[in-house]
């Protein structure tokens, strides 16, 4: 294999370009971005570069040092086996790995409407929340929530409006969710549950019961798509994302996917997951490199992500679907406590912690091992995770 080609230039296409030398690969690489910035971590965008404490986010690697020919603003147009259409025209290789990532969904409308996923996003949705601008945010999951949370600390009027009976309903369910409500109100934040947006006007949101919601900033946040349109009639087989098996293999000879983009199989969980955390970036690429030279790895973590928002640290462990919930500790009595969502024989699948971080570290073990739980220990938040084994 004497030429590698990454496409895209976020972490995940860092860490593969990393891995390929760290396994002593001396051939080729080219990375391509589309982006004009060197490549950079994407979760401090909704956090400390919005909350003002960073304006930069580079990842620290040596490309030169790498000898990796990094190529920005060249987007990828298409792809045949051996060869890489791009916005540059086109690139043979040997071996490719795809990695990029996801855009965000946007609504419908004329009006201005912001979106989070870029620094230049981040920098200029910052400038923007300035004290008694009127924010309306589209979507109260993790990064609704993050971004509500920077604009009220701003000093501007927010209004949170989302579809779902309860924040964050997608990601963990209404139940658990629900849990949340009562930190925006504490906030100082209006939110407005079960209330669907129209479009998106000049001057703010037009409402499917016909109301109208006036903003200065609108920033959506529902959702994003893999960014794989440009894979369309290549022979690589798509669905949610560049489906891959637990080697990180897709359908072509020679190509793999990481990050954002990538539908892996999961041995743990017996099904496909996409997940869309920075975790998955920058631990898939050992996987993938691995595959591309021939050596025999698979990927099967335990996906994990967290957030910061009005005050708390929320961390996520594991795949709660088709598991029954546990809580640990009292939500609306304390602010540490957590979620557990068990098998049919009390093994633990997932966990969602707020404020407690060292019932993160333990469950994430537990998970790990697969031991089963006593379920009566694990409600009570005085003992340890570990010892309810």
């Amino acid at each position: 294999m004497n030429h590698v080609a990454v496409v895209g230039a976020g972490l995940a296409g860092v860490r593969s370009a990393e891995a390929l030398r760290a396994r002593g690969y001396r051939g080729r690489i080219t990375l391509v971005g589309d982006e004009s910035h060197r490549p950079y971590d994407r979760p401090p965008l909704s956090k400390a570069v919005l909350l003002g404490d960073l304006d930069s986010t580079v990842v620290d690697s040596d490309f030169a040092a790498l000898d990796v020919d990094l190529r920005m603003e060249v987007a990828a147009k298409g792809l045949h086996e051996g060869t890489l259409e791009t916005t540059e025209g086109e690139l043979e290789f040997d071996g490719l790995v795809i990695a990029t990532g996801a855009v965000p969904i946007r609504l419908r409308g004329e009006g201005p409407q912001r979106v989070l996923r870029t620094i230049d996003d981040a920098l200029a949705l910052r400038a923007a929340l300035v004290p008694g601008a009127r924010v309306a945010v589209v979507g109260a999951g993790w990064i609704g929530a993050e971004v509500a949370t920077a604009a009220r600390r701003a000093g501007c009027e927010v209004v949170v409006v989302e579809a779902a009976s309860a924040p964050l309903s997608v990601a963990l369910s209404p139940e658990v969710g629900a849990y949340t409500v009562p930190w925006y109100a504490a906030a100082g934040i209006d939110l407005r549950l079960g209330t669907m947006v129209g479009s998106v006007d000049p001057g703010g949101l037009a409402m499917m019961d016909g109301s109208w919601i006036p903003a200065d900033v609108v920033v959506t946040g529902i959702g994003v798509r893999p960014a794989v349109s440009w894979l369309a009639g290549s022979g690589v087989e798509l669905d949610n994302g560049v489906v891959v098996d637990e080697h990180l293999r897709t359908s072509m000879e020679g190509v793999v996917a990481v990050g954002d983009c990538a539908n892996w199989w999961s041995r743990r969980f017996g099904r496909r997951l996409r997940v869309e955390h920075w975790d998955t970036a920058l631990h898939a690429p050992e996987t993938a490199i691995a595959t591309l030279l021939g050596e025999t790895a698979v990927y099967d973590p335990i996906p994990y992500f967290w957030s910061e928002q009005f005050g708390h640290m929320l961390q996520y462990a594991g795949h709660h679907d088709g598991a029954r919930l546990v809580l640990r500790g009292d939500p609306q009595a304390g602010v540490k406590w957590a979620v557990c969502w068990l098998s049919d024989d009390d093994r633990l699948a997932a966990i969602l912690t707020v404020n407690r971080p060292r019932d993160l570290v333990q469950g994430r073990r537990i998970i790990e091992g697969g031991q089963s739980l006593d379920v009566d220990r694990l409600m009570d938040p005085a003992v340890p995770l570990r010892d309810c084994t």
